[in-house]
C-alpha cells in the first residue's frame, strides 16, 4: 500500500498544479496518475474474486509422529486471467506450511497442491481460515479475501508398543468379590442359563447344550483385579521443560525425514502423557477395564470401562490436558486411589521430587490396590532436582516401580 499512497500523493500534486495553472502538461500528468489509480484497483479486485478454493483434510484426528495430509484446488471461475494469487493459510498447526504463491492462473483454469506435515505436538488444531490475496503488475495495489472455513484437528499423544507390563505379585480377593455380574463378555464365566430371546450367539455353551438337549448361554463376571487405572500428576511445579534452543532445534529435526523416528519433547510433560497413553492402549488391547485420573487445570477422571470407545476418551483427554495443576500428587492420592476398588491395578505416572506422595503409595499398596509407580527421572531432563530420593523411599513402598530417562525407549523402560 506504499506505493498507492505515493500514486495517491502524485495525482493530489498534479491536480493542484493543473487547477493553479490550467497547463495541459499537469492535467494529462493528473490523468495518468488518475489512471494508476482506478486501474489497479479494478486489477486487484478481479484477482481475489470468481476464485473457488477446496481444501481437503484426510483425516481429522491423528497422532503425534504421524503425517497430516491435506490437498488444495484453487480454481479461477472466469475467462479473464490471474497473473498471481497468494493462498495464506492461518492454521494453528506448527511447521503447516500450506500458503502457496500461484503465478499465471488462466481463465477457467485450475491448479492444486498437496501439503504432508508431521504433527511434532499434541493438542487441538485449528486448520484454516485461508486468506487469497492479489493485486496488480506494477505491485501498486494489493486487494485480500478471507474464507472462513476452519476445520478442527485433534492430535493424540504419541503411543509406544509395551510388549509386557511389569504388575505386582496377585492375590486371591474373597467374599462378594468377583460376584458382580455383566452384560459383557469377560475372561470369567460364572454359570449357565437357558437361552432367551436376544442373547448373542457368541455367548452359547454348546457343551451344556448338547448336554442338557436345549440352549445354554454363559453369564460372566467383573474381576475387580481386572480394573486399571492410571494417574498422572500434572501439577505445574513438578515438571521440567529445558528451555536450551539446541535441543528445541534438535527435536525438531526428524520432521524433515519421514523414515526418522519420532522424539518426544525433552519435557517430563510430555513424556508422562505419552507414557499413560501408552499404558492405557496396553491394556485396553488386553481387554481390561481402564480408568484415567489427572488433576491439570480441572479435575478429569474417567470411570474405568474397556473398549474402542473408552480409548476414544482417553485420547482426545490426554490430548489437550496440560500440566497447569496446583494439587500436589500427595493430595491426589489421598482423594482419588484410595477410594479405588480393592483389587485394581494402579499405575501412578509422575516426576514430582516431593517424597510425600510416596506415603500415598504405601498406603493405597495397604489397603489391597497394585500399585505400579513410573518415576520420571528429573536429572536426565535438565533439573538441578533429581529423583534419587523418591527411587529409593518406593523401594519400601511395596510398589513395582519403573524409571523413565530422557531419550530412553518407553517400550524397554517399562517393560523391562
Amino acid at each position: 500500500m506504499t506505493r498507492y499512497r505515493v500514486v495517491w500523493i502524485l495525482f493530489l500534486l498534479a491536480l493542484v498544479g493543473a487547477l493553479g495553472t490550467q497547463r495541459g502538461l499537469f492535467w494529462a500528468f493528473a490523468g495518468a496518475l488518475l489512471m494508476l489509480i482506478i486501474i489497479p484497483i479494478l486489477w486487484a479486485w478481479t484477482g481475489v474474486n470468481w476464485l473457488r478454493i477446496r481444501r481437503r483434510t484426510f483425516s481429522k484426528v491423528t497422532q503425534a509422529g504421524q503425517f497430516l495430509e491435506e490437498e488444495f484446488q484453487l480454481a479461477n471461475l472466469s475467462a479473464l486471467p490471474k497473473l498471481w494469487v497468494e493462498v495464506c493459510d492461518h492454521s494453528t498447526l506448527p511447521e503447516h506450511a500450506a500458503s502457496r504463491v500461484l503465478g499465471m492462473l488462466g481463465g477457467n483454469q485450475w491448479r492444486g497442491w498437496r501439503v504432508r506435515t508431521r504433527c511434532m505436538e499434541r493438542g487441538r488444531f485449528a486448520l484454516g481460515p485461508i486468506t487469497v490475496k492479489s493485486g496488480d503488475p506494477l505491485g501498486i495495489y494489493e486487494r485480500e479475501r478471507r474464507v472462513y472455513n476452519v476445520n478442527a484437528l485433534l492430535v493424540y499423544p504419541a503411543t509406544y508398543a509395551l510388549h509386557d507390563f511389569p504388575l505386582p505379585p496377585t492375590f486371591m480377593p474373597g467374599g462378594e468379590a468377583l460376584r458382580r455380574r455383566t452384560h459383557y463378555v469377560t475372561t470369567n464365566a460364572a454359570t449357565v442359563r437357558d437361552y432367551v430371546a436376544g442373547d448373542s450367539i457368541n455367548r452359547i455353551h454348546w457343551p451344556s447344550s448338547a448336554r442338557r438337549q436345549r440352549l445354554t448361554v454363559k453369564e460372566f463376571e467383573l474381576d475387580p483385579m481386572s480394573d486399571v487405572w492410571v494417574v498422572v500428576d500434572l501439577q505445574g511445579s513438578a515438571h521440567v521443560s529445558p528451555l536450551a534452543l539446541a535441543e528445541a532445534d534438535a527435536a525438531q529435526l526428524p520432521a524433515l525425514d519421514e523414515r526418522a523416528p519420532f522424539q518426544l519433547p525433552a519435557e517430563t510433560e510430555e513424556y508422562a502423557i505419552s507414557v499413560a497413553a501408552s499404558i492405557a492402549d496396553y491394556f485396553l488391547q488386553e481387554d481390561r477395564l481402564v480408568g484415567l485420573v489427572a488433576h491439570g487445570k480441572h479435575r478429569e477422571v474417567i470411570p474405568a470401562e474397556r473398549g474402542e470407545r473408552q480409548r476414544t476418551k482417553i485420547m482426545e483427554t490426554l490430548a489437550v490436558i496440560r500440566a497447569a495443576g496446583e494439587m500436589p500428587f500427595d493430595r491426589v492420592l489421598q482423594n482419588e486411589v484410595l477410594f479405588l476398588p480393592r483389587g485394581s491395578t494402579v499405575v501412578v505416572i509422575t516426576a514430582s521430587p516431593d517424597v510425600a506422595w510416596v506415603a500415598g503409595v504405601q498406603r493405597a499398596a495397604r489397603s489391597g490396590l497394585r500399585m505400579v509407580a513410573i518415576v520420571l527421572d528429573r536429572a536426565s531432563f535438565g533439573s538441578d532436582v533429581g529423583s534419587q530420593d523418591v527411587i529409593a523411599a518406593l523401594g519400601q513402598s511395596g510398589a513395582v516401580v519403573r524409571v523413565v530417562r530422557c531419550g530412553d525407549s518407553i517400550t524397554e523402560a517399562i517393560g523391562q
